[in-house]
């Protein structure tokens, strides 16, 4: 049992992400060559205090308030993201978005970040207030509106990373209220149909698939047509939206498939991503003597590629210990979850275990060449403000259901 409340467990885990990730950033400022990241470390212990502090306050608010203020959270995040694509401002790696808002020239945060945490609590709200699970297309709109918003903001300013987030928050939350799985697969299915379009062969089959799965499923007769037409509209278009991309954006892609096409350009980011993390070998080159980090050879190695840092100074071994870390907090915050006392809670937590284990995933995907390359961070690691502030409420938020599962009736 925790102490005064507090489930010792997930709180222990998060402190040793969070010293690691910080030790990992460190390590990422000691270069060989001039940056201006030498003392980065010291401005995430800020955040790190600004989060600790603003955890306490949510760990302190009962689910039952967090419920209630859902809509006036979702709507500031709503209004801020509308905001952003007007007077927002780019900033390192993503310099050519806007997905920044700035006061007088000086950075405040990034609404993306805040809206994941918004549109996982309006799901719960949502979800949390029905009888029974969706059972039909038409049932699941609301609940495609919600996340369907902040994905077109965000995806207009454009951050591909964060928007592909909200796709993960929405299928998490959505698998945790036990809507039937070939529902899953038909919602999904455009999606799927659109990045198998460039391949005749393996659309065509895919088309098939979807056609059969429709039969077994029996939806209603306009659904089922819908499904079917979207699937074939997006093998349509898929070639028209590939020409209407930016010359750079097509490189990004075609460079995800294979780096060599352009190294010292669009394919050098992945390249030296996975040097560094194939030379960390067994037991890795040591704490502060990682070279590709000590040259700066990896980019932006103190947020996107911050994994490669560790994985380069610490090995297989420490690449292993931080991914189980990463598998116990998500475990325990499915537990926490699965324990809790009202159906909000329940899907506000696996709403927010989907939302950190998706960062996860496309972070360390992208940095070794699965994923095409997104500048999403790594939880607790990477350095920025504003998503380190959303994870410490999160995991806040989950503290507070535990304790709530524990003794019902506590007060606010």
């Amino acid at each position: 049992m925790a102490s005064r409340g507090l489930d010792s467990r997930t709180l222990l885990t998060v402190g040793a992400l969070v010293a690691l990730g910080l030790a990992t950033l460190y390590s990422a400022g000691q270069t060989d060559v001039p940056t201006d990241i030498a003392d980065i470390w010291r401005k995430q212990l800020g955040w790190i205090a600004l989060g600790t502090v603003a955890g306490v306050v949510v760990f302190r608010t009962s689910p039952r308030l967090l419920e209630w203020v859902t809509p006036f959270v979702y709507g500031l995040a709503v209004v801020l993201l509308i905001l952003t694509l007007l007077v927002g401002t780019g900033a390192g790696t993503a310099a050519g978005t806007r997905s920044w808002l700035a006061i007088g020239g000086v950075r405040i945060g990034q609404p993306a970040e805040l809206a994941k945490l918004a549109t996982i609590m309006m799901l719960a709200r949502h979800l949390g207030g029905r009888r029974r699970p969706p059972q039909s297309l038409v049932e699941l709109l609301p609940a495609c509106a919600i996340v369907g918003l902040p994905f077109l903001l965000v995806g207009l300013q454009p951050d591909l990373g964060s928007a592909i987030v909200f796709l993960g928050i929405l299928f998490a939350v959505l698998f945790w209220v036990a809507v039937p799985f070939p529902l899953l697969v038909l919602l999904a299915s455009p999606v799927i149909s659109l990045m198998l379009a460039f391949s005749t062969w393996s659309w065509g089959v895919w088309i098939v698939a979807i056609t059969l799965v429709l039969l077994w499923a029996r939806p209603y007769v306009v659904e089922g047509v819908v499904v079917w037409l979207g699937n074939v509209l997006m093998g349509t278009i898929a070639l028209e939206l590939w020409r209407g991309l930016a010359p750079y954006q097509q490189n990004r892609l075609l460079s995800f498939l294979n780096p060599e096409i352009d190294p010292r350009a669009t394919g050098w980011n992945i390249i030296q991503s996975r040097v560094a993390i194939g030379s960390g070998g067994l037991l890795g080159k040591g704490f502060l003597e990682g070279t590709q980090k000590a040259l700066a050879f990896l980019p932006a190695q103190h947020t996107d590629f911050i994994f490669s840092v560790l994985a380069e100074e610490l090995g297989f071994l420490g690449v292993v210990v931080t991914l189980v870390l990463f598998a116990a907090l998500l475990t325990h915050l499915m537990r926490i979850a699965r324990e809790a006392t009202d159906p909000f809670s329940s899907v506000l937590v696996f709403g927010i275990s989907g939302l950190l284990f998706t960062h996860v995933v496309e972070n360390v995907g992208m940095t070794i060449g699965l994923m095409p390359i997104t500048g999403i961070p790594l939880p607790f690691f990477s350095y920025g403000g504003s998503f380190l502030l959303v994870s410490f409420v999160a995991v806040a938020m989950s503290l507070r259901v535990a304790r709530e599962a524990r003794s019902p009736y506590s007060g606010a």
